[in-house]
């Protein structure tokens, strides 16, 4: 079964440019300006990864190897060549060849009980396992690139922000130099903006250095060394309502690592029945011509040989293959709990996260701005301090990082549910669930 996961990957970071206008140009890069070889998408992060990732390249290689098995499974026993020479350099008349005998025999082993069909069924059950391992390693990499994605463009609004936050202190620096000259404001005012612009310096150094390595972990995942890019282009904040659990766990069986025990199953069942064959004994045939220099006679032999199965009827490897059939099934119950389980956890976080995103989004960022206009207007009609303005300054921003953070978390949270139902949570349309705030207690 294959997952498009490149739809899956697009479900909430898809079309729509990021607000990039906060950004620095020498960073980021204008996309109208340096073209869209300085930008990349989601869509092309993905080809790349599928294309160029060296973890898929070795489950592709192992299932080469693994169809060579097959090949190899299928092929019939070789036929035996077998040349003998009697009576000859010895004694008196057995001196020379003048009374040796000479045989040529030609054996050929007949596989009996189904053998070869079961080792071709063994083989493919094999086979189909490891595109299940490439499966499971497919999206593993690319949920790790929906993350990795997530946290480049949460890095770009970071450097915006700080960016936005370095030139409101120049402007505040300026402001208070001019009503220091007025004789307004102490001094001591013009100190403390100066602060104030050296620690929005510093911010803004760390986060350029946070995007700096975001880009160089994307890279990483589709074996780059360097990256060949500056903008990431997406919108973080389109985000969907989270479905009801019930309707998630119906959908659990998609996950490769519940769907692929089928195969696993199918596989040990195929074990059995190949151990199972071989308590069929097998029969060699043979045939030859015989010359018997002596009596300068020609003769043709046959014969045929089986191994009398008086102990070893395979038994053992029967008995194992069967204990290993069993283990398999019981194994797929555990996973399917430890999935199900895993589900749980992943869906409150989400709860959590999609709950956080909403108060931070309709509550808490438009207050700390409507508190931060409250407290500039009145500075300049002299009601409030500076350090008044600068601590609404600084609840406003970090009240709009912790917002970035939230969306980055929501989209963490998303990629880790769509990795345990196998498909875009945008595609479940079921009844959907409530967030937090809105549930009775």
């Amino acid at each position: 079964m294959s997952f498009q996961w490149k739809a899956l990957c697009l479900s909430f970071l898809v079309s729509v440019l990021w607000p990039i206008s906060g950004l620095p140009e020498t960073i980021t890069g204008n996309p109208e300006k340096s073209g869209s070889a300085n930008t990349i998408t989601l869509e092309q992060v993905v080809a790349r990864v599928l294309i160029q990732s060296p973890e898929l390249k070795v489950f592709s290689l192992e299932q080469r190897a693994r169809e060579s098995m097959i090949l190899q499974s299928g092929l019939f026993p070789n036929p035996r060549l077998e040349i003998e020479v009697e009576n000859f350099a010895g004694s008196r008349k057995f001196n020379g060849f003048d009374s040796s005998e000479t045989t040529i025999r030609l054996s050929q082993l007949i596989e009996l009980g189904g053998k070869r069909a079961a080792r071709i069924q063994a083989s493919s059950s094999s086979r189909d396992l490891s595109k299940w391992d490439y499966e499971t390693k497919r999206i593993d990499v690319l949920t790790q690139t929906s993350k990795a994605y997530t946290d480049l463009l949460k890095a770009q609004k970071l450097v915006a922000l700080n960016n936005e936050l370095v030139d409101l202190a120049k402007k505040s620096l300026q402001a208070v130099s001019e009503r220091v000259q007025a004789g307004k404001v102490p001094p001591i005012e013009k100190t403390k903006a100066q602060v104030e612009l050296s620690t929005a310096k510093i911010g803004l150094a760390r986060a350029k250095n946070e995007w700096d390595t975001a880009r160089r972990n994307l890279t990483v995942i589709w074996g780059g060394t360097e990256p060949d890019f500056q903008l990431a282009l997406g919108n973080l904040e389109e985000i969907s309502s989270v479905p009801l659990m019930e309707t998630l766990v119906r959908k659990i069986e998609k996950n490769p690592d519940l769907a692929r025990w089928v195969t696993e199953l199918s596989q040990r069942q195929a074990v059995v029945e190949f151990e199972r064959s071989k308590s069929v004994p097998d029969v060699s045939l043979e045939a030859g011509y015989r010359r018997l220099e002596s009596t300068n006679d020609n003769a043709i032999i046959f014969g045929f040989s089986v191994p009398l199965q008086f102990w070893d009827r395979n038994q053992g490897a029967i008995a194992e293959a069967r204990h290993r059939l069993a283990k398999a099934k019981a194994q797929k119950t555990a996973i399917e709990i430890q999935l199900k389980n895993n589900l749980a956890k992943s869906y409150r976080t989400l709860m959590l996260a999609h709950t956080e995103l909403v108060l931070f989004k309709t509550q808490v960022v438009p207050g700390a701005q409507k508190a931060y206009d409250a407290m500039t207007v009145g500075y300049r009609f002299g009601k409030f301090g500076f350090l008044e303005v600068l601590d609404s300054q600084r609840t406003l921003f970090q009240a709009r990082i912790q917002y970035l953070q939230a969306l980055a978390n929501y989209h963490h949270s998303v990629a880790d549910v769509e990795r345990l139902i196998g498909e875009p949570l945008v595609t479940v349309n079921q009844p959907l669930a409530k967030p937090e705030g809105e549930r009775r207690p």
